[in-house]
């Protein structure tokens, strides 16, 4: 019987040279762990205020929509494609939503449905965009980015020409208990959120769709060769992804209390952000849920450190622009890949 020398069970030498990449992939789930408590520290130097009970809980319920948006991008980005049209989501959806609850004098479409059909209408939107983005990308092979670039765009423009360009207010109560309604001392959004990621995590690490992600976003054909449906799953995520962008459209009007035309708008540039500092990989099949939380963590913790500070608002975008940058070159270096 022949034996291959290169076989990892042979001479041992693959083996060898994955393990420290193993090791510091668990590492990178936590890498974003000192600058949170760097951050922390410097703002209790920055403001007295910073770590008091009130702003800490402020922080987490202000980061609980970016935090579902964030999630729905990772997952996405995890098999390989993007969506860009989450941010418009994140506002056409519970604008339509309302719309069709309110009369038509406070800028309705003077259905005045009930609240509860008003909220399942959310869901409904969010879901048909992403099953319309699912279909182009999936079964017409378009490219995700311009499929999604489009769809922000009409989207935005069918906000700004439902909403009149101005501000949807007079919604139930019940549009508005995600953020306001407290259990435990935490909104309700935070706890929403915090399930939301920690279901996903154990569904990646546990769930053959979970695994099937990896596999998709790693090697589509090598998925598809050992039985994977990487069509039917990565058009589901498409519908997931956008599902979770209108929650959390709805939970950034409850902490807004109205809804307006620009809502979600310029949010996508974070939503990258926090996954790629988060350690989710922009090529796909590569990153955690433990790691995109830290990225949002840590997002809503340098805002809120940068308006404690009264740093102006037109420098946070650039900032963001620089986080991403440089981590981008951190995970560069971590993965030891030489440039060629």
């Amino acid at each position: 019987m022949k034996h291959d020398v290169s076989s990892p069970a042979i001479a041992g030498v693959p083996m060898q040279r994955q393990r420290p990449r193993i090791e510091l992939a668990r590492f990178r789930d936590l890498a974003l762990v000192p600058a949170l408590a760097l951050l922390l520290a410097i703002g209790a130097f920055v403001s007295p205020s910073f770590l008091t009970q009130a702003n800490l809980i402020s922080i987490l319920g202000a980061s609980a929509a970016l935090a579902l948006v964030v999630l729905a991008e990772s997952l996405i980005v995890l098999t390989g494609k993007f969506d860009l049209s989450l941010e418009s989501t994140v506002g056409i959806a519970p604008a339509v939503g309302a719309m069709l609850v309110m009369p038509a004098a406070s800028s309705g479409f003077g259905l005045e449905w009930p609240a509860a059909a008003g909220l399942a209408a959310i869901l409904v939107v969010g879901a048909a965009v992403g099953f319309v983005n699912g279909f182009l990308v999936v079964r017409l092979r378009l490219n995700a980015f311009i499929v999604t670039l489009a769809m922000l765009i009409v989207l935005r423009g069918m906000l700004v020409g439902a909403t009149k360009g101005g501000t949807l207010f007079d919604m139930p109560p019940s549009f508005f208990t995600l953020a306001t309604t407290l259990v435990l001392g935490l909104p309700v959004s935070v706890w929403l959120a915090a399930a939301a990621f920690a279901i996903a995590a154990f569904m990646l690490r546990y769930h053959r769709l979970g695994r099937a992600l990896y596999a998709i976003g790693g090697n589509p054909e090598a998925a598809r060769a050992a039985g994977i449906r990487v069509e039917r799953i990565t058009w589901g995520v498409f519908v997931l992804g956008s599902v979770l962008a209108s929650i959390g459209g709805l939970i950034v009007t409850g902490y807004v209390g109205a809804i307006n035309a620009n809502q979600g708008n310029g949010m996508i540039f974070t939503v990258f952000a926090a996954a790629v500092i988060g350690g989710i990989s922009l090529d796909g099949g590569k990153g955690t849920m433990l790691g995109a939380l830290s990225g949002v963590l840590l997002l809503g913790v340098v805002q809120n450190l940068l308006t404690l500070a009264q740093v102006p608002s037109f420098w946070i975008q650039a900032i963001y622009g620089a986080i991403i940058l440089g981590s981008l070159m951190v995970a560069r270096l971590a993965g030891g890949e030489a440039q060629t």
